[in-house]
Order: structure tokens, then sequence, then C-alpha cells
């Protein structure tokens, strides 16, 4: 057997084998828990922007752009802007393959791979060290309700023209908003690619482990998710990536276009 395929097979047993293994699920969980409590989220840049996400759904954001090769990623949620810029220069780089590839030049400051983020509240200083960033000709920033009407058709109108479109959910995390977001933005997304909805684990936690929320067990992303997919058979839940990070704010939350 050819050794790449067999690094492959091997790697596809061992992650489908945690998914069986309650031992390393549990420990995983209360890590999680423990880690969350102790806002351990909160300590990573990403590119010197704060990217209030766990390294490992870093890493998978990683692993489904270059997978799926987006030119359009929509994320909803911007808080310091970390994930913007990662998105960005995930962009980019497929930008850099594609030419390296190709054998030509390009201007890295003009693309046609784009981000979009939309957020109620944009801090002014945050926007400024956003626009200050050398990936901020690849984003653009929308301000209001990410279920507000006309937000939504200001995103569908930059959505126009792009092959594949990626979206990544990650604003406020109750129930109703989630899937309202998703009514909105998941019909976007490329068959084939990925719509990522964050913070599905508040399912997990115990109740009122976010004390004052909006959002807790039983009214969170996760119940959104599960009432979307019920009734839109065109999106899978895709296990495999959880299974894989065992530590992750999404699990359930990786929902492929077929």
């Amino acid at each position: 057997m050819d050794p790449a395929e067999q690094f492959r097979l091997e790697r596809t047993s061992a992650i489908e084998a945690y998914g069986r293994n309650e031992e390393f699920r549990t420990i995983s969980a209360e890590w999680r828990a423990k880690s969350m409590a102790e806002r351990y989220v909160y300590n990573f840049d990403w590119l010197g922007r704060p990217i209030i996400q766990y390294p490992q759904d870093i890493q998978a954001i990683q692993e489904l752009v270059w997978t799926t090769r987006p030119d359009l990623i929509i994320e909803t949620g911007i808080a310091h802007g970390g994930s913007l810029i990662l998105s960005a220069s995930l962009l980019a780089l497929l930008d850099m393959c594609d030419a390296i590839e190709a054998g030509v030049s390009f201007d890295p400051r003009e693309a046609k791979r784009k981000v979009v983020g939309v957020d109620i509240d944009i801090r002014a200083h945050n926007r400024a060290a956003i626009e200050k960033h050398p990936m901020a000709t690849r984003i653009e920033m929308i301000q209001g309700s990410s279920i507000d009407a006309e937000v939504i058709e200001s995103v569908k109108a930059l959505a126009m023209g792009h092959e594949r479109v990626m979206v990544c959910l990650d604003s406020m995390h109750t129930h109703d908003h989630v899937l309202a977001e998703l009514e909105a933005y998941a019909p976007l997304v490329t068959r084939g690619c990925y719509c990522v909805v964050f913070d599905t684990f508040v399912e997990e936690l115990s109740p009122g482990f976010f004390g004052d929320r909006a959002w807790d067990v039983g009214n969170n992303p996760m119940t959104a998710v599960h009432a979307y997919t019920a009734m839109h058979p065109e999106f899978s839940i895709d296990r495999t990536m959880a299974n894989k990070l065992m530590v992750t704010v999404a699990p359930d939350g990786f929902l492929k276009r077929l």
C-alpha cells in the first residue's frame, strides 16, 4: 500500500475511534468546561489581532478553507477582528498557492477572494485596528444586526459573483437568533462548502454556566442547528471534524452543504 494512503487510513481509523471513546470524550469535555471558566479562549492572537477561539478550532477553519477553497467567507460576529484576519490570511494563502502553481505574479492587495464581517457593534478601536492591518483590503465590514433585513440584503449583494461561499456564525448565541442567521445565510453556502456554527457546546455544559447570558441549555446554537438541519436535508452535520478536534466549541456545528 502507498505510504501516504496507509497514513490516511490510520488517521481516519483513529478519528472514528475517538467518537466511540467515552473516556476520552468525557475528559475532553471536562477540560473544555474548566478552560472556558478560566477564560483560556481569550489568550490567543492571529497575526496580531485577538482571536477568541480555541487553537483547535482555528486549525479546523484552516483545514476547511484549504479543502473547499472558498472565494468568499461570510462571518457574523467580529469582536476584536482576529477571526476576520484569520479568514483573510487563509484566502491570501490560497491566492499565493494558485499563483505559484500557475507560474504567475499577482498583486496581493487586489484579489477576488474576500471576507465579509457583520457585527451589531463594531467598536471604533477594533475597526481602526482591522482597517490598518495588511489584510484589510480583503475585508468588508457591515455594522448592524446580522438578522436585520437590510443587513442580510447587503451581504447577499456582496456575495453575488462569488463561486464558492463559506459561512461562519458566531454572534448572538440564542436559539432564535442563530436559527434566523441560518435561514438567512446558510442558503448562500456553495455545495461542498461549510456553514460553521460556533458555540454549539453550550448545550453540553451545566445549566446556568454562563450566568446571566441570554443563551443556556435548551436555547443555544446547537438547538438551532438541529432545528435547521431537520428542515434542510441539503445540509449534513459533519461530525468527523469534532471527533478529530475533541476540544471544540462547535460540536455538531460543522454543516456541509451536500
